[in-house]
Formats: structure tokens, C-alpha cells, sequence
């Protein structure tokens, strides 16, 4: 009796453009001159939890209106991808983590920008300083050594600033500046390799993410591309010095904060689309729960005083990226195509603009904003509402965006 395997290769063998196919394929799949993107790269790419395409996208408002793009451009080329942004307790600022490892405040038109506080002992204007090129991949072998300072929260009593650093994990400085001192640097002997956002909880206690085991900041783009779960959530206990594992699995955990009242956090997986929630008390303490799924990918998420949160998104999804991302393999041989990665992305749709969304905390959308022509930001990381004006921050861009609302 013939073997199956031998029809099918027989069948192959009749059909030469099928072979060429197969061959051609195969040839992708092994790329065996390193000639695609991912040549280099152990490209080890997974199906992950993402809420339908067509379910999130029918049901999520639009601003037909681009209200956000009407908003204004402050402090062009003087601040270089400033993601997070805050206000101390006598309310200066911004203050703001900049591309090029420094903690910089607004002193005012008189003084300008200043440098408020650096993570790296190697830092120097030689090796660090680039200006508006911060922001391009010419500061990329440079991030490790200057640090990469990501979010930033006021302590309110002491005036003492958190921050979480790319690649020096968490760390504080006084009120006066100057160099920040590590705090959190491993976890369970494991280095924390891309500290991300970070809250500070009434007891003291400083809740921050790592958002993957595998890559650093730099490498940022596999953890999206992969889908890989390594992220964690971590929490800081400054009275014992010790930092504790509250969530582990998790996919690109991004932003986190803290509810009004303390009782809950919201967390951002950015990989997955969707806004997270971890109990703190009451009977459900302990439980993680889905607040809403995203029609993009979400960054910082941030309080207002009426205890709602406002989410920074670089929108929006596509129906191309769902299918790869259902089938992992198709993904593999797609990203080995040897063609610039940029080109493969616009292929599938990755054309990102900027939406921000406000939501109270059951999920319910308040309100949502956007800039579909990127005037503004193409790329947006954090929204703060102060004082009835929306400050936008970015990782990408060499300026901070205003708006007055509502």
C-alpha cells in the first residue's frame, strides 16, 4: 500500500509552481541568509488573549470631531520624548522623564527647562545629550548607560520623586533633585529588565511594572510582535527594602494606577489591548478582572480628581493584525519576508494616530478624543488633567501637547 507522504510529494513533484511554492516558503520560514528583520533574532512569536476585532471595534465611540487634534504644541524641540509628566505639591512642573536619561522641571519663561535629576552615575552631555535625536534610534546604544526614566509620581508627603526607570529599575530622589538613588533594581534574585510605570499607594508601598523577562526597552517592538507573557506586576516596601511578585503572566503590562480611594489598581496590557483591574480590598482582594477591552494599544493610565482614569491609546487595530496574531505561524513566515520591517508594518495597517478615552471605574467610556491626522501627536503615552487642561505626553515625539477641557 502507498504511504500518504509518498502521494503527497508525488502530488508536489506533478505540480512545479506548488514545489516553487513550497520551496519558497521553507526558504522564509529558515532564512538562511539572515536576510528578513527578524534574521538575527530568535523569533518565537505566540497566540495570546485578545478580544475580537469586530466585537471591540462596533461597539467603541468615535470623535468624529478630532477634538484633540485642535489642541496646542508646547515646548517644541526643548523636551525629548517626555512620557510621563507631574506636578509636585506646590505645583511646579511639569516635570518630565526625557529620552535622554534626564529628569528635566519647567521653571517658568524666565528660566526655562532645567535638569532636575539623573538615574545613571555614567550619565554625561558627551555620551547622552542628543537633543532632538534623543527620540531616534541614534540614542538607542546609548539608553542602557544613560537610563530611559519612564513613570514618575510625586510622593505627596515627603515631596520625595518615584521613578521608573527603562533599565535602573525603580528609584527615588529628594525633593531637591539631583541623583536618584536604586530601590528595586531585582526581584527573587531575577534582574528587573524594563521597569515601566509606577503608583504610590497610601501606605507607602510603590506598585510598578516589569514589563517583560525576555527584552529590554530597545527590543520593545518583539514584545508586541511575539505576543510573549512575561510582564509582571511588582510591588516596593520601602520600611523592609524588599520587592514583592503581585502578578506575574502578564502581556506588555504598561501603566499602572491606583484608584481614588485605594481599594483597586487599573493596569494597562498593552500586547492585549485592554485595561486590567487587581483588588486590594474587600471581598474580592486578590482578584484580577478585565475593565475594558481597547481598539488600540494602551500606554499610561491616569487619575483626575474626579476618581476617573484617563487612558493614552496609539489606535487602532486591524483586521490583518488579528489574523496573524490567531495564527502565530503565519506571523513567523511574515515577518521573515525579507522586506524593511517598516513596510511589512504599513502592509497590515500599522498606521497609528492618537486617541485618549476617559473611563470611570467599571469601564463605562466617558469620553473619547482624538487626533486621526496626527496633528498633535502620532503617538501619544500619558494624559494628566490639571486644572481644566488636558497635559499629553509622549515617548516619541519632541514636545508636550495641551488642551483645554472639558
Amino acid at each position: 500500500m502507498e504511504k500518504k507522504g509518498s502521494q503527497r510529494y508525488g502530488t508536489l513533484l506533478q505540480h512545479p509552481l506548488l514545489l516553487l511554492l513550497a520551496l519558497a516558503i521553507g526558504f522564509v520560514i529558515m532564512d538562511p541568509f539572515k536576510m528578513g528583520p527578524l534574521g538575527h533574532h530568535d523569533f518565537k512569536p505566540v497566540k495570546h488573549d485578545l478580544a475580537p476585532f469586530k466585537q471591540v471595534m462596533e461597539n467603541w465611540p468615535r470623535d468624529n470631531k478630532s477634538r484633540l487634534g485642535s489642541g496646542n504644541l508646547e515646548f517644541v524641540d526643548e523636551v525629548f520624548g517626555p512620557e510621563s509628566l507631574e506636578f509636585d505639591s506646590l505645583g511646579r512642573g511639569p516635570y518630565a522623564g526625557l529620552a535622554d536619561g534626564r529628569v528635566v522641571r519647567w521653571m517658568g519663561e524666565d528660566v526655562g527647562w532645567e535638569t532636575f535629576a539623573l538615574v545613571s552615575t555614567s550619565w554625561s552631555e558627551k555620551f547622552c545629550a542628543r537633543g532632538v535625536d534623543s527620540t531616534t534610534s541614534k540614542q538607542w546604544k546609548h539608553e542602557k548607560l544613560c537610563g530611559r526614566p519612564l513613570g514618575l509620581r510625586f510622593h505627596k508627603e515627603s515631596g520625595n520623586l518615584y521613578i521608573a526607570d527603562a533599565y535602573y529599575g525603580l528609584l527615588v530622589v529628594g525633593p531637591e533633585g539631583g541623583l536618584a538613588t536604586p530601590l528595586a533594581t531585582h526581584v527573587r534574585g531575577d534582574p528587573i529588565l524594563f521597569a515601566n510605570d509606577l503608583d504610590i499607594h497610601k501606605n507607602g508601598s510603590i506598585f510598578f511594572t516589569d514589563t517583560s523577562k525576555r527584552y529590554d526597552r530597545v527590543d520593545h517592538f518583539f514584545i508586541l510582535l511575539e505576543g510573549e507573557s512575561t510582564g509582571r506586576l511588582l510591588r516596593y516596601d520601602p520600611p523592609t527594602k524588599t520587592t514583592h511578585i503581585v502578578l506575574d503572566g502578564l502581556a506588555f503590562p504598561n501603566g499602572v494606577q491606583l484608584s481614588k480611594d485605594h481599594t483597586f489598581l487599573v493596569f494597562t496590557e498593552t500586547t492585549n489591548c485592554r485595561i486590567m483591574k487587581y483588588w486590594l480590598e474587600g471581598p474580592s482582594t486578590g482578584r484580577v478582572e478585565l475593565v475594558a477591552n481597547l481598539p488600540g494599544f494602551p500606554d499610561n493610565v491616569r487619575l483626575n480628581e474626579k476618581g476617573q482614569f484617563w487612558v493614552a491609546i496609539d489606535c487602532c487595530r486591524t483586521v490583518s493584525q488579528e489574523l496573524l496574531i490567531q495564527n502565530p505561524w503565519m506571523k513567523s513566515v511574515y515577518f521573515r519576508l525579507p522586506i524593511r520591517m517598516k513596510y511589512l508594518a504599513r502592509l497590515v495597517g500599522m498606521k497609528m494616530y492618537t486617541v485618549v478615552s476617559l473611563f470611570d471605574e467599571n469601564g463605562e467610556i466617558l469620553d473619547v478624543l482624538e487626533d486621526t491626522k496626527g496633528v498633535v501627536m502620532k503617538l501619544v503615552s500619558e494624559v494628566r488633567e490639571v486644572d481644566g487642561k488636558l497635559w499629553i505626553g509622549t515617548v516619541a515625539h519632541n514636545h508636550i501637547a495641551t488642551l483645554s477641557y472639558p
